[in-house]
């Protein structure tokens, strides 16, 4: 049995909680204080949230952990139902998108924890904590674009999946022919500050575009549709956001959001680095989206190839299942 903690922030941790433990054969239990998703087949804790309420009274804990607000009901009911799975179920690996508080939680009752990395600066006491007592660290990226600046420990301790989306294997069309302006989709999550009117009214200024946004509640195929429609897409630096961009194979403007640790930043300048998509940190003003978007069409989405891995989910399934086997106890 395996217990897989996913974050409640945005929707990216479960999508790719659901696209790893679909492809599993080692039985999976889901904590979250996110509710099932309709249809899910799971077995499936729902956990208290930690957030609730105005006012948290050291949530850092000296700074010593992410968030531990003292007295909170929340924490502690969530805390101790996991541990009570734990105690019931004995999981032979407990694997975290993402938290610092339960890996360490795991980890202290005696479960091997396989913590999902995360760009950015990790190298803060919380993070340090739990990505050193992880039995491993499972990279969504790819090995050819690794993050800089870890101890060496966690790059011998990582599986490189590669970036994986939920439009792993479909097929690309063509970038479209067309007359008319060029077209340009913004591809915007939900876990984020979001965009106000007047940045999109500043990047629709843009001579000779059209613009659409696809944000909030879309369908895989509705957001599949927005990609495969557009000759440019802008989107935030998520990395599943990123990664569902690659899959399409469409020129990117890749834009970090404002995050803690500086992780779309990351991913931002791993993007922008590799070739595959421009990267910029922080929205762009209105002057600067003519020469943005000129850019980006100077790019065919072919670079996006070494970015994604058609079968990273799977990857990741597969690792997960052996180092479980690998565990059983004796």
């Amino acid at each position: 049995m395996i217990g897989y903690y996913v974050h409640h922030q945005g929707r990216g941790h479960l999508t790719r909680t659901q696209a790893i433990t679909a492809r599993m054969s080692t039985p999976v239990t889901v904590l979250s204080s996110l509710a099932a998703p309709d249809g899910s087949p799971l077995p499936w804790v729902t956990l208290d949230a930690d957030d609730s309420g105005e006012t948290f009274l050291d949530p850092q804990a000296g700074g010593t952990l992410h968030w531990a607000p003292r007295h909170h009901p929340g924490l502690r009911g969530r805390m101790a139902a996991i541990a009570a799975w734990i105690e019931r179920y004995d999981p032979t690996l407990f694997v975290v998108d993402v938290s610092v508080e339960v890996a360490t939680l795991a980890r202290l009752l005696g479960v091997p924890t396989v913590v999902m990395a995360m760009r950015g600066d990790r190298l803060d006491r919380p993070h340090r904590m739990a990505y050193d007592a992880a039995d491993a660290l499972l990279a969504p990226w790819s090995a050819a674009f690794p993050e800089a600046g870890w101890p060496a420990d966690w790059y011998a301790k990582t599986f490189y999946a590669g970036a994986m989306s939920r439009f792993a294997g479909r097929a690309v069309a063509a970038r479209p022919e067309h007359d008319g302006p060029r077209r340009v989709v913004v591809l915007w999550g939900s876990g984020g500050a979001g965009l106000t009117v007047t940045q999109l009214e500043a990047a629709r200024s843009v001579p000779d575009t059209e613009w659409r946004v696809a944000a909030g509640a879309l369908t895989a195929d509705d957001v599949w549709s927005a990609l495969q429609w557009a000759d440019v897409v802008v989107t935030h630096a998520g990395q599943n956001a990123v990664a569902e961009v690659a899959d399409g194979r469409r020129p990117a403007v890749v834009v970090a959001d404002d995050r803690p640790h500086g992780e779309q930043q990351a991913t931002a300048a791993a993007v922008g680095a590799s070739g595959a998509a421009i990267g910029v940190t922080g929205w762009p003003t209105a002057t600067s989206w003519p020469a943005l978007i000129d850019r980006a069409l100077t790019l065919d989405g072919t670079g996006w190839r070494r970015w994604t891995h058609p079968d990273a989910a799977g990857r990741a399934a597969r690792y997960l299942d052996d180092l479980a086997s690998a565990r059983d106890p004796v």
